[in-house]
This record gives C-alpha cells, structure tokens and sequence, in this order.
C-alpha cells in the first residue's frame, strides 16, 4: 500500500487524506491543536510532517503513519540543519525556522530549480532586516476567508502571518514541505536579489532593486 503526501498542502488536508484512506486501520488520535508527539511540543502541527510517498506491506494505522511522516520531517529537517551554508545559522535561529522558511519557499514556487533562488531572496531581505511581504503567508492567515482574491485590504491586514506587516518569519509554518525545499533554503543561491515577480509561464523575473522590480511588475502582471 502506498499513500503520497503532496509538496505544500496543509496539515489539514494530510488528515483528511489519512482519514480517508481505505488500507490505514484505526482513528485518527494525535491531531489536536496542542500537538504532543513522542514528547515533542509543536505550537502547530502545521509543517511537522515530511512530503513524500510512505509505503507499508503490513497492517498500519493512521496514527503510525502520522508518526512516520513526522520522523521523517525531524530526519530531513536535521540533517538540513546540520549540513547547511555556514551563513544560514547567522540569519536562522533554529531549524524550526528553517521549516518556516522552506514552506514559504514551498508555496511561492512549484519549479524545483528555482527554489534555491527564492529562498536566496528571503534569506537576503532577512539579513537586511527587511520584511518578506509573501502572499503566499497573507493566504494562510486568512484560513477560509480566502476565496482565491488577495485584496490590497488583506494585505493591510494585520495578523501573525501577513508577512507585509509583520518583521521576520511567521510563528509557524504555513504548508507541509519536501526534502527539495529543506535543502533549498540550507543550500541557497544567494545573489543579492531581493525581488521576484511571477513571469506567468510558471516561473519567475528576480531583481536585485526596487526600480528594476517595478519594471518586471509592469512587464509582467499587467499583461495578465
């Protein structure tokens, strides 16, 4: 049997796929919103499981499966930690922080070989004490109110994770993440850019200035 745990879904949506699941056995126990698995306090269960396909021969319960995906997570998360740019553990505090980041990374593009250049860019607004302003953190704060529409009033909006008002990351992550992101934001392309605009093929347009930004915006959004 075989269950695939897509990049940047929401731990919600992992559960509802796990409920589901006709060859898992058992309830689903460990989701609460003061998560406590095997003596590890998430604020959030948010993030705390790897994306990646779980294969299992014998009878398994929803709940194993769960705790699976999260050993795999602490797995990939350390060893992305440990092995990371020596300039990440001078603009990250911890690995949870990476987490964060590598799920922003996550949802802000769905081409692999541009993830290293994206966290580049949130790495150097972080150094510069600069704000992340990513729609993708808006959204999640907005939970069901969002109906597909970023607003300029959300992005006003002040919540924990409207990254346009607040400085740093969020508190927690805002997606499930894959080995492919940890390893983006522990092994980043950081080149000085500090903008990107989507160029509407699926990829991005990266700036190193305000001006040069404005200018791919004009280009490029308003075509669509």
């Amino acid at each position: 049997e075989r269950l695939t745990i897509p990049e940047g879904i929401t731990a919600d949506e992992l559960f509802a796929r796990v409920s589901d699941h006709p060859a898992l056995v058992g309830a689903l126990t460990v989701v609460n919103d003061q998560w406590l698995l095997l003596g590890r306090d998430w604020a959030s269960h948010e993030g705390a499981f790897l994306a990646e396909t779980y294969l299992w021969q014998q009878e398994l319960s929803k709940d194993a499966l769960l705790e699976k995906a999260h050993l795999s997570l602490l797995d990939a998360l350390e060893s992305a930690w440990t092995t990371a740019d020596p300039i990440i553990h001078s603009i990250l505090q911890s690995p949870y922080e990476l987490l964060i980041l590598a799920s922003i990374v996550e949802k802000e593009t769905a081409l692999a070989i541009e993830r290293p250049r994206i966290a580049g860019v949130f790495l150097e607004r972080l150094k510069r004490n600069m704000r992340l302003q990513t729609d993708p953190t808006v959204i999640y704060g907005l939970g069901a109110r969002f109906d597909g529409n970023l607003t300029r009033k959300h992005l006003r909006e002040k919540t924990a994770y409207n990254t346009y008002r607040i400085d740093g990351l969020p508190p927690t992550p805002i997606a499930l993440v894959g080995p492919d992101a940890l390893e983006a934001v522990a092994h980043p392309d950081i080149t000085g850019e500090l903008y990107f605009v989507a160029d509407g093929r699926g990829g991005h347009v990266f700036s190193r200035t305000l001006e040069a930004h404005n200018a791919n915006v004009r280009k490029y959004q308003l075509k669509q």
